[in-house]
């Protein structure tokens, strides 16, 4: 239907042997491309007018596939190896952003402008994204792990002033993220924070920024807390997929998850690093108010399908839960591992499920499958009877055995299986029996 075209380019002299060298491919296209019904989640390019009247655009199409405006590999399994470059071509009176480093604008003599950008680093091809508008520029020098890191940020002009006093939140977001994920993985391209006509998108190195100035998402809480009104949230959230979607990015968006649900509890260690454990954990547990259980996490392989919204909250109170088990030690060294494992990488869930429980030194397989696959949250059937506690799981996968923090006289763990156990706390007796509300477990 016109939707896809297929390329075949082979030697015809070797009889359909592709000979291993470097080649070019130009294509020539022209057209109208897609508008945008409602960016970010029902892509496009967005067409608008800033409160001045000035022609402000620029693309959202995550889900969607870059090829909705331009020719590509439209997959995320493979990504260019040594990035890409942009010539955005404006009128004089605007300014062209891009993702990586400014190299060179150009006056072409007839009105227009061309400004070329330039990342160095592998990337999807739905974050390759223009903004064009009326924009001013400021940016900052962040000391961060790997060096001296620039630290960009174009905001239209009337609203410098705002940006000025909210993007403060950008480097406490880089020296949080740091502190638990490792280094920022483009500093060749530098982080750039750039004012967008929609809510907000993690475009690699040119992060799309919408959220009014305010804190909390659109000045709410998603988590009810109170927690999330101290910090912006689409800086935060967004700029934590430089490490979870444009570092490590997923081949199959089946296994979104992986993208969304570390992002998703990206708010919380922010949350954790500056107001403290316990705040980290009432927001994390605040979010649980957003899962729906309606279809399983992970969605259908090789048809372009997610999984359900589940993939953001339910996903990253399976990664509280892992880090209740583990500890705050094993649990951070993870993360920072996963980062430098799968540095600029493509990836499958079966890889980031084996790598948790190899380094964690704990078999994870069934609780991946309980929260990733199924749309049951697990529950912890126990009765007290007289000295004893007995215990045991139900609505779970054979074999889930998610070791739990309880309450019963004293703080201590259990292991729960599908099968009854027993703890019996004789001759002291029994007291009000209660489990750790950092695990996403039921209990009856």
């Amino acid at each position: 239907d016109g939707n896809v075209y297929w390329v075949e380019v082979r030697d015809t002299a070797a009889m359909y042997k592709i000979r291993p060298r470097k080649a070019s491919l130009t294509i020539y296209f022209s057209g109208k491309p897609r508008k945008a019904v409602r960016p970010p989640w029902d892509g496009g390019w967005i067409w608008k007018k800033d409160k001045l009247g000035n022609p402000w655009m620029s693309v959202a199409c995550q889900g969607l596939g870059a090829s909705v405006w331009y020719p590509c590999k439209d997959i995320q399994s493979d990504e260019p190896d040594n990035g890409a470059t942009l010539r955005i071509t404006v009128a004089d009176s605007l300014t062209a952003v891009g993702n990586g480093r400014l190299k060179q604008t150009i006056k072409n003599g007839n009105g227009t402008s061309t400004w070329q950008w330039e990342v160095t680093s592998p990337i999807n091809s739905y974050n390759i994204v223009p903004y064009i508008g009326k924009y001013a520029h400021f940016n900052e020098k962040y000391k961060g792990e790997a060096g001296m890191l620039d630290m960009d940020y174009w905001v239209l002009a009337y609203d410098l002033d705002s940006a000025r006093k909210q993007f403060k939140d950008a480097p406490r977001m880089m020296k949080a993220f740091e502190y638990w994920f490792g280094p920022y993985p483009f500093y060749k391209d530098g982080y750039k924070l750039v004012q967008a006509p929609h809510l907000g998108m993690e475009h690699q190195s040119a992060v799309a920024y919408g959220n009014q100035f305010k804190n909390g998402y659109l000045g709410r809480d998603l988590s009810g807390t109170g927690w999330g009104l101290k910090w912006d949230f689409i800086i935060v959230h967004e700029s934590g997929h430089e490490w979870f979607a444009n570092n490590i990015t997923t081949k199959d968006i089946a296994d979104m998850w992986v993208h969304e649900g570390f992002t998703n509890y990206s708010e919380s260690l922010f949350t954790d690093y500056y107001y403290g454990k316990e705040a980290g954990n009432e927001y994390a547990r605040g979010t649980r108010r957003n899962i729906s259980n309606d279809i399983p996490v992970i969605g259908i392989y090789g048809v372009n399908k997610e999984g359900s919204g589940d993939m953001y909250y339910k996903a990253g109170n399976m990664l509280h839960s892992i880090r209740q088990v583990i500890g705050d030690v094993k649990f951070r060294t993870i993360l920072r591992g996963l980062n430098k494992t799968y540095y600029h990488k493509t990836v499958t869930t079966k890889e980031i499920e084996d790598y948790i429980s190899k380094n964690a030194k704990t078999d994870f397989s069934k609780v991946f499958d309980q929260y990733l696959r199924t749309t049951q949250i697990p529950t912890l059937e126990y009765k007290v009877d007289g000295y004893s506690l007995k215990y045991r799981y139900i609505n779970c996968v054979p074999g889930f055995n998610l070791p739990l923090k309880i309450h019963f006289k004293t703080d201590q763990w259990i292991k729960p299986t599908t099968e009854w156990k027993t703890l019996s706390l004789y001759p002291e007796g029994p007291t009000d029996f209660s489990i750790d509300p950092n695990f996403l477990i039921n209990k009856q």
